[in-house]
Order: C-alpha cells, then structure tokens, then sequence
C-alpha cells in the first residue's frame, strides 16, 4: 500500500491526474511452480497498479510476504529462504504499454508492456504480454508470463530441484478504475 502510494504522489507530483489515470489496489498474482514431486502454488490478492491512459506508463508492485500457500512450511521457506522478503520486500514492474488502445470503446486488446522486472533485487529488461479489456469505462488487465529464478539470482538447493521449477509461472489480473483526486484543483 505504502508503495502505491508512492507512486501515485510521484506521478501527481509530475502533473496533475485526470480521467487518464486508473489505480488497483487489489490485483490477484498468482505464482506456480510445476516440478517433479509436487506443484506448489501461491495467491497475493494486494498487487497495487497505477496506469496512464495517456502516455500507457503502467507500474505494479506487489509485497513478497503477502503470497499465501496451502502449506504453511511452504510460506516460511519461500519468504525466508528464497526470497529473502526481509531484505527485498517487493516485487515491482515498471514500463509502457506499448499499443494505444482506446477506453472508450470496449473491447479486449492485446497489449505489450515493456520495461523492468525487478525481483529480489536484480532487475531485469521484460517485454510481458497481456490483455486489456475495456468494459462500461473499467480496465481489467490480465497477464501470465514465466520467470526464471536464476535470472534474479533467486537459489535453489540443487537437492530441491526436484520440489521446485527453475521458472515460476506469474499470473496477474488486475481491475482498474479511475483515479478520483479529493483535490477540486
């Protein structure tokens, strides 16, 4: 939440919002790991987006702890072990959608959004794909894109590698509404 805030007082500080600005405070992300023994899954329903219409600038974020697994061992070692949620707290996306797409009409439009992945500190150039669908003036935004754990130099025991996929499927939707300022100015 602190971090979505952040964002949106960065970009107000730049100009000031309008219709083009659209905030989710509640995007579903969704990690899945497909290994030999067992599949581990885990769900985050507190993704925070902030997106400009206008000049398609498009930021997620997303805090590591908030994932919750069926297995609570499964949790401890994630946030712990691999991910070291302590030390690098948040997963954050940051980059454009590359296609102009009108709001006012709806529609589902594939989308590009290139930019930055940034997880457990390391960031990475990503072009991630994606729909955008627009009904009666809502944005919804959904996406599903694989990571690789070494590309963010997350480590794995070599005698886990069988609990645990070299890449994570990432799943994200998010529904977006208008940002409405409190300031009449």
């Amino acid at each position: 939440m602190k971090y979505c805030l952040f964002i949106l007082l960065s970009w107000l500080s730049v100009g000031r919002a309008g219709d083009d600005l659209y905030t989710c405070r509640n995007a579903r992300i969704t990690i899945f790991s497909s290994a030999l023994i067992e599949d581990i899954k885990a769900v985050s329903s507190t993704g925070g987006s902030v997106f400009n219409a206008t000049t398609g600038q498009l930021d997620f974020s997303v805090a590591i702890n908030s994932f919750l697994f069926e297995k609570s061992f499964m949790q401890q070692h994630f946030n712990s072990d691999y991910m070291e949620s302590d030390k690098y707290p948040r997963a954050i996306f940051k980059g454009r959608i590359q296609e102009h797409i009108d709001l006012n009409k709806d529609g589902i439009y594939p989308v590009n959004a290139a930019g930055t992945l940034t997880v457990h500190n390391v960031t990475q150039p990503r072009t991630i794909q994606g729909s955008l669908i627009v009904k009666n003036g809502i944005i919804t935004m959904e996406s599903e894109f694989m990571v690789k754990c070494a590309d963010h130099h997350i480590d794995i025991p070599q005698i886990l590698f069988y609990h645990i996929a070299e890449s994570i499927k990432v799943t994200v939707a998010a529904t977006l509404t208008p940002y409405k300022s409190n300031n009449p100015n």
